[in-house]
């Protein structure tokens, strides 16, 4: 479709992040024109633009355009444990939770969950995720019939999938459309042999490809690496040559000086979880250590399992708020910064260049947040109202590749929310009767 949105305020996160007023401009799934939009005739002119038909002209009332946020670690599927595994330690939750209920999960059980989970992507203004879990060929079915933008990362462990299954994922599940792709990855190092981090890095090696993992998320990880090999996490990753084409560590919060330094010269990039970290007591990201060190860090909700909402105006508010207490400075990691992180950095992560501002021959991946509500209200830093007061209640529309999926309350998804309800109450009744 061909959507001109007007009367808008627009953050294109492009730098420095500012608020402009005016128009931007859809046609197919790419954005053609963003500026005051006072003059049409002189910028098709100037544009060598033909005359565009709109199929829609959305007036904003003055409510802000800005880049959908991207959710940089997450596990879908996982709704099916929301507050369901709750109040445990870590371990504890996985080993007696987790790990039982999803050995039972099927293709279907996959498919229609992450469903469930596509719905409140939508609602918190999330347009694309870095998906880590079971079945991805179910996943990748899922998110592609609801047209949610996704890159799922390998989750290989010493309970499986074989390498050579590993392997057949990236050559099947890469290049299927432009919403989709597949990352190489595995779980962690608590839970892969050195042989199979070995085999790891010689799969990334052969493409050379960025590799992603969960590093360093609780203080018993690290200290258990620590007793195996002698160093942590990151620096055993590093030894074996995982890193050579870059890639990066979900949690990250245990680290080192030398984390850090390979974590630089790497390139790699850090995604906190918040939330997640703060329920399972893991720890509080050092954020401002990252930024210190220009290290680049995004963000992810995790699974809703252990957040347990898919929220990430929660998240970017637990993402300053707790480096505030940490570092005991007030003034610790400005909101700019934290915004960024929850769109152009989570779009680098994914590898998404063109998903990550505002700007002509980006893709049309635009959230539009109403300031029609109290708590936007009076006006004054827009921006950083978003990171500190905004919330799902502000999600006025949701764009992903050019196409509304979310307006006003309404999904358009090619599914009722209520049909996917009852399959997944269907699911849950029946996999928990059998535990």
């Amino acid at each position: 479709m061909n959507i001109r949105f007007y009367n808008a305020r627009i953050i294109t996160m492009e730098e420095p992040i500012k608020v402009i007023e005016g128009e931007l401009w859809v046609q197919g799934n790419t954005i053609i024109y963003v500026g005051d939009g006072l003059d049409q005739e002189k910028v098709f002119k100037e544009n060598n633009f033909e005359p565009v038909i709109w199929d829609r002209e959305i007036d904003c009332k003055g409510n802000v355009l800005m880049p959908g946020f991207k959710d940089a670690h997450t596990h879908s599927a996982m709704t099916l444990m929301r507050s369901y595994a709750d109040d445990m330690p870590l371990q504890d939750w996985l080993n007696k939770q987790i790990f039982p209920i999803e050995a039972k999960m099927d293709y279907d059980d996959v498919y229609q969950l992450t469903k469930l989970a596509v719905l409140e992507y939508l609602t918190s203004g999330i347009t694309g995720v870095m998906e880590m879990y079971l079945d991805p060929y179910a996943i990748q079915d899922a998110f592609n019939d609801c047209g949610m933008r996704n890159v799922q990362v390998s989750g290989i462990n010493k309970f499986g999938p074989s390498l050579e299954e590993l392997e057949k994922r990236i050559q099947v599940l890469n290049g299927k459309n432009e919403l989709s792709s597949f990352m190489m990855g595995f779980h962690a190092e608590y839970t892969c042999s050195k042989e199979l981090l070995q085999d790891i890095s010689a799969l990334a090696h052969k493409y050379q490809a960025p590799v992603f993992m969960h590093n360093s998320e609780t203080a018993l990880e690290v200290k258990e690496c620590v007793e195996r090999y002698g160093v942590t996490p990151t620096v055993i990753f590093d030894q074996l040559g995982i890193f050579d084409y870059g890639g990066g560590g979900y949690h990250c919060v245990h680290m080192s000086e030398t984390d850090y330094q390979i974590m630089k010269k790497r390139n790699l990039i850090a995604v906190t979880n918040p939330a997640s970290n703060l329920k399972l007591a893991s720890g509080i990201c050092p954020i401002s250590e990252f930024l210190k060190k220009e290290i680049p860090v995004a963000i992810g909700t995790d699974g809703p399992a252990s957040n347990n909402c898919l929220d990430m105006f929660r998240e970017m508010f637990l993402v300053t708020g707790l480096a505030k207490y940490r570092d005991n400075d007030a003034s610790s990691v400005d909101a700019l910064d934290v915004l960024k992180m929850a769109t152009v950095n989570g779009a680098k992560a994914m590898g998404w260049s063109d998903c990550e501002t505002l700007s002509v021959g980006s893709k049309a991946d635009i959230i539009m947040i109403d300031l029609n509500q109290p708590n936007m209200q009076p006006i004054h830093n827009i921006p950083k109202n978003i990171v500190y007061a905004g919330s799902k209640q502000n999600v006025k529309m949701t764009m992903i590749n050019g196409k509304i999926l979310y307006e006003d309350g309404q999904f358009h998804i090619g599914v009722s929310p209520k049909d996917v309800y009852e399959e997944c109450e269907k699911i849950s009744k029946r996999l928990y009767e059998e535990s």
